[in-house]
């Protein structure tokens, strides 16, 4: 069918795209492309509903859809569940089978996501599979003692919300993260976000890089013009 339907340390991953239904991959050229990256309990889902709600985009977080995929009981599934009870990423190619899908169902041509991608794995998939050039990429900084009190007082029950796992989580991060951080930094995407404060007041600051793309500022852009 020819029609379309229609990414210090840090905290989550933001995205826009539109998916090409006929070959498999992602084209940014008619979207805006935006990762949120941050480390677990940093506020990642929470200003991507918020991006979701008021600018108008499709949030798809990477962590709710291998959660979904873990309570499926499918074999992709059970496997999610053994690597996040190690504290351990899961590998691309479950992520970018996921993420395929999720878009490959949505109508709306602008996403949000968060979670993604996480490592240089993750980044070459993005890049090599889905077809991805993010326009900005926003790192969460948050500190360790504070995402761990937000992580536990969730008690929602999940297998990787003990503190043991969760310094797990926190160590994967800041190991895998930092260097799909310093890649996009070096590309002059990066905008780091004080997510450590009240959610409005993170939010506040978030509206201000959307701001900035809405007018049709590429970051990278602005930041080789202005050197």
């Amino acid at each position: 069918m020819g029609s379309t339907s229609n990414k210090c340390v840090c905290d989550s991953n933001l995205i826009c795209f539109i998916y090409l239904q006929n070959s498999g991959e992602v084209s940014s050229n008619q979207s805006k492309v935006v990762y949120v990256l941050g480390g677990p309990g940093s506020g990642k889902s929470t200003q991507c509903s918020k991006i979701a709600k008021h600018l108008g985009f499709r949030h798809l977080s990477a962590g709710d859809l291998l959660e979904a995929e873990a309570e499926s009981g499918s074999n992709d599934g059970k496997m999610i569940r053994e690597y996040k009870k190690e504290g351990k990423l899961v590998p691309s190619e479950i992520i970018v089978k996921l993420l395929q899908k999720a878009m490959q169902e949505s109508q709306n041509k602008n996403f949000v996501i968060d979670g993604f991608p996480r490592n240089e794995e993750n980044l070459s998939a993005a890049e090599n599979i889905l077809k991805i050039e993010p326009n900005a990429v926003l790192v969460f900084d948050c500190s360790e003692e504070e995402m761990t009190r937000r992580i536990l007082s969730r008690n929602q029950g999940r297998v990787d919300d003990k503190i043991d796992t969760i310094k797990k989580r926190l160590n994967v991060y800041s190991e895998s993260t930092l260097p799909v951080i310093n890649y996009y930094s070096s590309k002059g995407k990066v905008r780091k976000i004080d997510a450590g404060r009240p959610i409005e007041e993170v939010f506040d600051e978030i509206k201000g890089v959307f701001s900035e793309l809405n007018a049709g500022q590429d970051l990278g852009r602005k930041e080789s013009t202005s050197n």
